[in-house]
């Protein structure tokens, strides 16, 4: 008897409710069916189904059985698919979704190396900036940007990006430099709209301390880019990540306001639905981000 075949079947007619039924799925004859949880009950000397002609339930043993059952084949499809993921020449439509503005300054200048390493893959990347529902719209991973990681998938972390207080000199040199965070709220602020905490601003000192400030804000705006603009304009102060505004403090366009003081880290997150059955255009593509954003990442370098 091929035992693996064998679960196989039983795992089939659990879940299909029925012998014909799990052999129209498995492309076999209700008798093949038939025979295969026979020699398995046989061979483990215990019934695994209560049958009759109107209903079939599952007796204490077969229960037990099918959840390991399910176990063991998911086991086997994940180690097939990481050695055909290993062999096999990725190819196919690879559908990525990003934020608007991370996928405009730190991707797009990555995937004409990527089409390059793999030529059989091609490239659909959506950018919106809105947390989409990976599985329901159709994407094979997406990149986000995250303080709390996926909880309904699996994220691997790419880099980290800082938080930063920041606004243009001009702006500063109108209305001085904060000192405390409680003198932001004589100061005009510009907000952004999925912030999680919305114009209430929580700044960490050196001992990990909290100081939230409700902030008095004179714009709002969903798009990271937008907000820098306007901060860029001398309209006020902004919270932005560095993957956003790392240049413009090199620069010196922007100025780190309270820099004794911080805001939680984000990590960048390459977020794709499950660890089985992981396709080779997925692997291959998560492996080459990683290795783009090794170490220090790209906006937090001093060059």
């Amino acid at each position: 008897m091929d035992r693996l075949r064998a679960l196989e079947v039983f795992v089939e007619v659990v879940k299909r409710d029925g012998f014909a039924r799990a052999a129209e799925a498995l492309d076999t004859s209700p008798a093949n069916v038939t025979r295969y949880i026979s020699d398995l009950e046989a061979h483990l000397h215990t019934r695994l189904l209560n049958r009759s002609s109107r209903k079939m339930s599952l007796t204490s043993s077969g229960e037990a059985l099918f959840e390991r059952a399910r176990s063991i084949l998911d086991d086997v499809a994940e180690a097939e698919a990481i050695v055909s993921s290993a062999t096999m020449q990725p190819h196919g439509v690879l559908r990525i979704n990003a934020p608007l503005s991370f996928g405009v300054l730190h991707l797009a200048p990555l995937w004409p190396k990527f089409a390059r390493l793999y030529p059989e893959v091609r490239l659909d990347i959506a950018l919106i900036d809105r947390v989409v529902d990976i599985v329901e719209e159709g994407y094979d991973m997406a990149i986000r940007i995250s303080r709390a990681g996926s909880a309904s998938h699996v994220a691997r972390k790419l880099a980290s990006s800082r938080n930063v207080l920041c606004a243009a000199p001009d702006y500063l040199a109108r209305h001085g430099m904060p000192l405390q965070p409680r003198d932001l709220l004589a100061h005009a602020c510009i907000g952004y709209s999925y912030a999680a905490t919305a114009d209430e601003w929580q700044l960490l000192d050196a001992d990990g301390q909290q100081h939230a400030v409700k902030v008095r804000c004179v714009m709002h705006t969903n798009n990271g880019d937008t907000a820098r603009a306007a901060a860029l304009g001398g309209m006020g102060l902004i919270w932005q990540p560095t993957f956003l505004v790392g240049a413009d403090l090199r620069a010196g366009r922007l100025r780190r306001v309270l820099p004794d003081y911080h805001l939680a880290d984000m990590d960048v997150l390459a977020v794709y639905p499950s660890r089985r059955h992981l396709s080779a255009k997925v692997r291959v593509l998560i492996d080459f981000l990683v290795q783009e954003f090794a170490g220090t990442p790209p906006w937090d370098r001093a060059d």
